[in-house]
């Protein structure tokens, strides 16, 4: 089956996001109230809400996005490209009304879908919660309510691996690695992200890590397919 699957058909995504302020005491009193009840299951006794607060970035109701990365396989003059195009800013309503804008038109010739790393528990559901939340209507490869699990045909790479096991996580990092996929060594890594984005302000920076991780895990699905990886100098980065 995996191999009946183009890797051109498929738009490869990564996302990143922080925390929704800079700081616990930014919070309104409720939601402060609230995210002492939601850390509550994962901190430590001697640890407050506050102390915890760099982790909200990964819930949805507590965090935003400063970057998705989109990148497709293509092929242009007898060789495998890959281009990369990342959605950044601020402004998290701007960049999610422009990537699902480019997303409908991505869809709209068949057979394409989406593909990320742990895109199923963490990518794609953050992506369409954060929409609803700043009342952007959900494109229609997005729009799953209702349906039955089966009928969700997200590609996830991770999910691919587990071969069925439902307890097993397997990191990029650790499957580029034992795939022999080269990865750039980077300065950041994920758990930088909310500091570099808070304190320094650098989003091109973030972008760029962001597009090196959709590049790995396009080189990860190709590995799963048997096929040759897509060398560096065929990579092609897009500017806003």
């Amino acid at each position: 089956m995996l191999n009946k699957i183009k890797a051109d058909s498929l738009l490869f995504i990564d996302i990143e996001t922080v925390s929704g302020t800079e700081d616990f005491e930014q919070l309104s009193p409720k939601l402060q109230d609230l995210w002492e009840k939601k850390s509550n299951y994962f901190r430590k006794e001697d640890e407050s809400a506050a102390d915890v607060y760099q982790r909200a970035g990964i819930y949805a109701e507590f965090g935003k996005i400063v970057c998705i990365s989109t990148g497709m396989i293509t092929y242009k003059e007898g060789g495998r490209k890959f281009v990369a195009k990342s959605f950044y800013g601020d402004d998290e309503r701007l960049l999610l009304e422009e990537f699902a804008d480019m997303l409908t038109r991505f869809c709209s010739k068949p057979y394409r879908n989406l593909c990320a790393h742990n895109g199923k528990e963490f990518d794609f559901p953050y992506i369409a919660r954060r929409m609803l939340i700043n009342g952007i209507n959900l494109p229609d490869i997005l729009d799953i309510a209702g349906k039955k699990p089966w009928e969700v045909q997200f590609i996830d790479t991770m999910e691919l691996w587990k071969f069925g096991d439902y307890k097993h996580y397997t990191s990029l990092a650790l499957l580029c690695e034992v795939f022999n996929i080269p990865t750039p060594k980077d300065d950041i890594d994920g758990s930088m992200v909310g500091e570099v984005y808070w304190k320094d302000g650098d989003l091109e920076r973030i972008a760029i890590y962001c597009e090196k991780d959709i590049l790995a895990t396009a080189q990860l699905f190709l590995r799963y397919q048997g096929e040759d990886l897509i060398p560096e100098e065929n990579f092609e980065r897009i500017l806003l």
